[in-house]
């Protein structure tokens, strides 16, 4: 029996027990991961970057989990040797028409309580010679860091302390009682206290097996990269990012330095026809004709039609991938940029066709489901666990009672 059955074994997943057995070292804590070693997707597949806040409301989860967290994921970094760089980001106007929501970004990141300077023309040319920019915003807390090395760590503290990390294993059935929730996996049956679904691409799914039907549904989105040559790196010193687009709800490409050297340009945001979709190519059925079955995706395609299409395009075509580039870096050639591997994001997704715009934890009777942490949730892991350990307490609290 344990107190604690974690499912997912991504960055959040392991966070959540580590926050556990910090406050609860006898506890008998259990990670449940569906492949045969921990962060294989959003966590092991994303950009690395250590995000400032600065794109969130102020007061939402994201806002204040990604401020402490980039500050307690780079004291993890440096207590556990890891490698870790606060190069800083630059958020880029390149029209006149861009100002007047540059300005609103550098005004939420003052409302988030983080240190921002606003940047003229020469000030950016400055530390970033080959942007081709009028205006920008220099947020020195962003960074960078390897997010596979972070978990892989997590996971040693976590069976150093005691923790049973269970690999391979798929969780097939969830069953809450009044005393315990019995979790059947392809492989064995477990009983547990607690359950804490930090399934990321399947929360929703895991959520649904324990009997809870949430009003959103995960939508699959790919993010497509590509990298540098090495020649070509000195275009990029920090984290080179565009004004967001008010009108779509993805951040559009940029240049992100990696902790190995390596900078990636990208990415764009296409429709993964699979969950764990890292290919064009990749589709499953099952996966697919849940989102196509989905009213929410209708409402939302509908609504950013024209936007869509243009990812889609340029998901086909380096020319205009790189055209995307050159408004932020116009020395970019195509001969400079070599294919890079993709990501995919969980986002949720409401019937009514918004994106859920918060992380989204829902409380069971014996669990708690993480069921919307797409990006900053890597940056945020560390404060996710903690929270998640406070209202698994609150939990555990009115179960005595």
């Amino acid at each position: 029996m344990f107190d604690y059955s974690i499912i997912g074994g991504g960055i959040v997943g392991l966070s959540v027990a580590y926050a556990l057995q910090q406050k609860q070292p006898e506890a008998r804590i259990q990670i449940i991961e569906k492949e045969s070693e921990v962060a294989c997707h959003q966590t092991g597949n994303n950009s690395g970057v250590i995000h400032s806040g600065i794109y969130y409301k102020p007061g939402s989860f994201k806002a204040r989990f990604a401020k402490a967290g980039s500050e307690s994921m780079r004291k993890f970094c440096l207590e556990h040797d890891l490698a870790i760089d606060i190069c800083g980001k630059v958020i880029v106007a390149t029209e006149e028409k861009e100002l007047e929501h540059l300005h609103a970004l550098y005004q939420r990141g003052l409302d988030n309580g983080l240190h921002v300077q606003l940047l003229t023309k020469e000030e950016l040319v400055d530390i970033e010679p080959h942007v081709n920019g009028i205006a920008g915003i220099r947020v020195p807390t962003a960074g960078i860091v390897n997010y596979k090395q972070v978990s892989e760590t997590l996971a040693t503290l976590f069976i150093r302390a005691g923790g049973t990390l269970t690999l391979a294993e798929e969780v097939r059935s969830i069953k809450e009682h009044h005393d315990q929730v019995i979790v059947q996996t392809d492989q064995k049956t477990y009983y547990t206290q607690y359950v804490i679904n930090c399934a990321g691409l399947h929360s929703d799914r895991i959520a649904n097996l324990a009997g809870y039907h949430l009003d959103m549904k995960i939508i699959p989105f790919r993010g497509e990269y590509y990298k540098l040559k090495p020649e070509k790196r000195y275009l990029v010193n920090h984290l080179i990012y565009p004004v967001p687009d008010p009108n779509f709800p993805f951040l559009g490409v940029h240049f992100t330095r990696m902790i190995n050297g390596e900078v990636d340009a990208g990415p764009n945001a296409v429709l993964s026809f699979k969950r764990e979709g890292y290919k064009k190519t990749d589709l499953n059925v099952k996966d697919l004709a849940e989102t196509l079955g989905y009213r929410g995706f209708w409402k939302i395609a509908s609504k950013y039609m024209q936007k869509g299409m243009e990812e889609m395009r340029r998901s086909y075509s380096k020319k205009l991938f790189v055209a995307s580039l050159q408004k932020l870096i116009p020395a970019v050639k195509e001969d400079d940029l070599i294919p890079a591997s993709s990501g995919v994001r969980a986002q949720g997704l409401t019937v009514n066709g918004e994106l859920v715009d918060d992380f989204h934890i829902v409380t069971g009777k014996r669990s708690l489901h993480v069921c919307n942490a797409p990006s900053p949730a890597a940056t945020a892991a560390l404060e996710i666990g903690k929270e998640v350990s406070k209202r698994m307490e609150r939990l555990a609290q009115v179960k005595v009672l």
